[in-house]
């Protein structure tokens, strides 16, 4: 059991008492397995209540090279893709594929047999077994069959129901969003005038009566429907290796599904790999009628000067010159490429780099004295040198982008992306939810935690007594442990006033009560007027029930007892002994208006004699403060051997401490589980402030099940029954 801060004054103890928890889970046993049972039922009815889900799986490769072919180098080097698995895993969920993959399989349109709510897949589980069920349904589980070749909504019913009922002989009844009913067959094409409606169903296998719900979705929430349902995951680290898994409440449709979303990837895949070389050669087609004009241009200005001067061709010094010019302008190239090398490997300052700029400097040099030579030659020569120098470049350079367009077309024919699918989609085996095992497994492992928890936090919020030992550190003497009473519980129920010692002598109750009866006989042994006061902390303690069936045994066992009922303001006893309410009483006693031997009636049990209430009066504290209460109990006291005086609560009122001063004992009657200790502590605090000892007490209606600890153990005896002697 947990500790509880029931006390200022108690002692806490930070060690965990590992047998009073065992035991007290054992005590619960009960709660225990009620949650128990509880939990499994509910994860039954969890297993049967959810539609069962299939998964597709597929498994794609993302390569290092966007193209198997045996390309050029500088196509090679154009078509190298690194293999990035998170930024794939994100295209792959992206709108831009999942999206067409909606189109591709029609994914917004749905349809599902409309069963009741909350429990309608339990009861579609029940009816596979029960045939009772499946009439309440109105169908045969598995047998239905519905398949959508069109459906075309207007924008305002995106999302909304249409309701479609079979009709048998492959008609069908639909209610549109706007309540309106049209009728339709299989195979037929069902439009609306006036709206972009339109319905058209390729099968209908479906029992008359029974009823589909149609809905067409945007294309937005059907991505994210998607995407929910899809996982995509790395086979091991850099693998470049995606599995692919789908859920769907069927394997078709998870095969299906996941087969668009891998041929929408792969697509998309290959025409991005095809992007950049196609653009590329829009590019370079574009600029090719403005390369052949320049061409023609040049060729056709260096034919005219040929024609007007006469001149066929350039002697040989000068085409020597102009091939050494152009033999300079390209090593200047290749030495302005090495610069930018150089430069972000070296400062100016270093030898390699101050090598590479006075080879520069001697091709400046050499190409200034070329072109002074040029200079030099005659005008005619000159101009022809130019001319031929234009009609080069322009030749060069149409024959750069002609080659260029005809590698990016090869490029682009030949790409086939960095994708590969290894494994096509494929659905297997039994339904990966509902996980029966696993869910019952959590089921009753939750069951377990809950009703364990149960059963410790209810001992821990329970501030009541519950043991003896509880009773002994507050410093009252246990006189006596009463054990509950199924009988005398059902007495009262009934509102029947019996005697339960009377009633029922062999009850282990009534034993107990025979020892609390020795007790007190020791007890007060010695004393002179043995008078008992007999309260309780708060009502419903059973301090009544104390008394009563306290006076009983001892009057059986011989004494002389005088019973006085001292609540004069709730006083019930009356009705155990059969005396209406208006006789006299104790009230009548202590007011002076009825002597001791009006009021002492004679019970129909021998040596036993009892007091009422008598009338409440208005003043009950006033009249135990007179000298008449003191006097009363002496006068009993020469003829009785016992006196038992049933008090009213001791810690509400203070009639119980004015009782209890003219008496000998004090015994305080504590409800197991019920009465708290630390009223128990406050109410025996005002009787020692008051001068008054309190005696001991009685742990009443004591359940040694419901104990809690190991004193459970010590009430053993309460196993002992009474068994009648047989015959032999």
């Amino acid at each position: 059991m947990l500790p509880r801060p029931s006390a200022p004054a108690e002692r806490y103890d930070d060690d965990i008492d590992l047998g009073s928890l065992l035991l007290s889970l054992w005590l619960g046993k009960w709660w225990v397995l009620g949650f128990l049972v509880a939990a499994l039922l509910g994860g039954a009815f969890h297993v049967l209540n959810t539609p069962p889900s299939y998964q597709a799986d597929a498994l794609i490769q993302i390569e290092q090279k966007g193209s198997a072919l045996a390309l050029p180098e500088a196509l090679r080097n154009l078509s190298d893709t690194d293999t990035r698995t998170a930024t794939e895993i994100e295209i792959l969920r992206s709108r831009l594929v999942l999206g067409e993959a909606v189109s591709r399989v029609n994914f917004d349109w749905r349809h599902a047999p409309e069963n009741p709510p909350l429990v309608g897949q339990f009861l579609v589980s029940l009816a596979r077994h029960v045939p009772r069920v499946a009439a309440f349904l109105n169908h045969l589980p598995g047998a239905e069959r519905l398949e959508l070749e069109l459906l075309q909504v207007p924008p305002e019913w995106l999302g909304q129901i249409i309701q479609l009922t079979a009709e048998g002989d492959g008609r069908f009844q639909v209610v549109t969003p706007d309540g309106r009913q049209h009728e339709g067959r299989v195979g037929e094409l069902l439009r609306l005038p006036g709206i972009s409606f339109g319905l058209k169903l390729a099968g209908l296998n479906a029992i008359p009566g029974r009823q589909f719900a149609l809905w067409q979705r945007d294309e937005l929430a059907s991505i994210v429907d998607m995407r929910n349902n899809l996982t995509v995951t790395e086979e091991g680290r850099q693998s470049g290796i995606l599995r692919l898994r789908y859920t769907a409440p069927s394997q078709a449709e998870a095969e299906r599904v996941l087969s668009a979303i891998t041929q929408a990837y792969v697509t998309q895949n290959v025409g991005r790999s095809a992007a950049e070389a196609n653009s590329g050669l829009a590019f370079i087609r574009s600029q090719l009628p403005d390369a052949q004009a320049r061409l023609q241009a040049a060729e056709g200005a260096l034919n005219e000067y040929r024609r007007r001067q006469q001149s066929v061709d350039l002697s040989f010094e000068t085409q020597a010159l102009l091939t050494q010019i152009r033999t300079v302008e390209a090593e200047l190239s290749v030495l302005q490429a090495r610069e930018d090398e150089i430069k972000a490997r070296y400062t100016p300052s270093h030898p390699v780099y101050e090598q590479l700029l006075a080879q520069r400097e001697r091709l400046r040099e050499r190409l200034r004295a070329m072109q002074a030579e040029v200079s030099a030659l005659p005008s005619t020569q000159r101009d022809m040198m130019n001319l031929m120098r234009e009609v080069e470049i322009a030749q060069a350079t149409y024959t750069q982008l002609l080659t260029r367009a005809q590698e990016l077309s090869v490029m682009g024919a030949s790409s086939v992306g960095n994708v590969r699918l290894i494994d096509a989609a494929r659905a297997a085996g039994p339904p990966v939810a509902p996980r029966r095992t696993a869910t019952m497994g959590i089921a009753a492992v939750l069951g377990l935690l809950l009703g364990c928890g149960f059963v410790l936090l209810r001992n821990w919020l329970r501030t009541g007594i519950l043991s003896t030992a509880q009773l002994e550190e507050l410093g009252l003497p246990v006189f006596g442990v009463v054990g509950v009473s199924a009988q005398a519980q059902r007495a009262a129920a009934r509102k029947d006033y019996k005697i339960l010692a009377q009633t029922a002598p062999t009850d282990l109750t009534t034993e107990a009560l025979r020892s609390l009866r020795t007790s007190l006989h020791f007890s007060l042994s010695s004393d002179t007027n043995r008078a008992v006061a007999v309260t309780s902390t708060h009502p419903d303690a059973g301090k009544s029930f104390i008394c009563v069936n306290l006076a009983f045994v001892a009057a059986e066992a011989g004494l002389r007892v005088c019973l006085i009922d001292a609540d004069l303001r709730h006083g019930t006893l009356r009705r155990y002994f059969g005396l209406p309410s208006g006789q006299p009483g104790l009230s009548d006693l202590l007011t002076g208006t009825a002597p001791l031997s009006a009021v002492r009636h004679a019970s129909d049990i021998a040596g036993l004699d009892f007091i009422a209430t008598g009338r409440y009066p208005p003043n009950p504290s006033e009249l135990f403060m007179r000298k008449a209460w003191a006097g009363a109990l002496a006068e009993l006291s020469k003829d009785c051997d016992l006196v038992i005086v049933d008090c009213p609560p001791a810690l509400m009122l203070t009639d119980a401490t004015l009782i209890a001063g003219a008496t000998d004992a004090v015994l305080f009657v504590a409800r197991h589980g019920v009465t708290h200790a630390d009223e128990l502590r406050e109410a025996k605090l005002h009787m020692e402030h008051a001068g008054i000892r309190v005696t001991g007490s009685v742990l009443n209606f004591f359940d040694p099940k419901d104990a809690g600890t190991h004193n459970y153990y010590k009430y053993k005896y309460y196993n002992y029954r009474y068994q009648p002697e047989r015959s032999t």
